[in-house]
């Protein structure tokens, strides 16, 4: 059953002192490819004193570049959109007769097209005995996947990390905790060290329990691969599960830092975060089509 919702989300920066900015990137508004049918957006960035230009990626994500013309001592944006959300299997697709059994090979004539999803940028002696462990999970591409995706979950407890950045394969594994966006990289790196094209996804998680009418809504990591006939598969390893329709995707990309939802710089200060996000059912009628702006 079709569910529709309105998503909330606003991130503020406060600065010790007035400080210049650099142009900033914002990938906040849904890739083209989400299941999710966008109805409405709207992104609102403070203070007005801005310039704002919309543009696509080298992957085809959507970025709002802002430029600021004066010193500021805050920044906030804030997203409202409204989504319908169709359930839809994620395992509802036809491989191609080449690639039902893994290990397969991609054919030549897209192998160069894959190159920046299969360029391995973490290598040690744990993601190592890791890709040897995957190895022997050989079998029908789809259990394979599914396999993976839970080996990858066993190995890598969840927590919430502040930290900015990506923890490396091996830190992740050493640990044996991470947050969503560091047990996606791994499970990126791990595809790759197998052979497979993947990307690092970034996005909103919606969940509701039971027929609560307020659910929750949070900025998501996940992996997505590449197989020939299903196309992008998407790879919760926080969860072990394939994404559903709650995975609204904003972001695609080869690397992570160019799937981040903020890009930019100040002038040297100190500053403070502050996050809230919300969302919520509509009924029928209060959801309504309007062009994407």
């Amino acid at each position: 059953m079709s569910l529709s919702v309105s998503i909330y989300h606003k991130t503020e920066y406060v600065y010790d002192r007035k400080v210049f900015l650099s142009p900033h990137l914002f990938r906040l508004r849904p890739a083209a490819h989400s299941h999710a049918v966008i109805n409405s957006y709207q992104l609102t960035i403070l203070p007005p004193t801005h310039y704002i230009h919309w543009q696509q990626d080298l992957f085809g994500n959507f970025i709002a570049r802002a430029d600021f013309s004066e010193a500021i001592n805050g920044m906030s944006l804030e997203v409202r959109l409204d989504a319908t959300l169709n359930p839809y299997n994620p395992f509802d697709f036809l491989l191609d007769d080449f690639a039902q059994s893994f290990p397969f090979f991609y054919p030549a004539r897209i192998q160069s097209d894959l190159a920046s999803y299969t360029e391995i940028l973490d290598w040690g002696p744990r993601i190592t005995q890791l890709v040897q462990e995957a190895k022997a999970l050989n079998g029908d591409t789809i259990g394979f996947l599914v396999e993976l995706n839970k080996l990858i979950y066993r190995h890598v407890g969840y927590t919430q990390r502040m930290q900015v950045g990506i923890q490396t394969c091996e830190q992740t594994l050493e640990s044996g905790m991470g947050a969503c966006r560091d047990s996606a990289w791994l499970l990126v790196q791990v595809l790759r060290h197998l052979g497979l094209a993947s990307r690092f996804a970034s996005g909103y998680l919606v969940q509701f329990i039971g027929d609560a009418s307020i659910g929750s809504v949070d900025l998501h990591a996940w992996a997505e691969v590449f197989i020939p006939g299903a196309g992008w598969i998407g790879l919760d390893a926080t969860s072990g599960l394939f994404t559903s329709e709650g995975h609204i995707p904003l972001a695609c990309t080869p690397r992570p830092e160019d799937a981040a939802a903020v890009t930019g710089t100040t002038d040297p200060c100190q500053s403070s975060i502050y996050y809230h996000s919300s969302v919520t059912k509509l009924s029928t009628g209060n959801s309504q089509a309007v062009p994407l702006s």
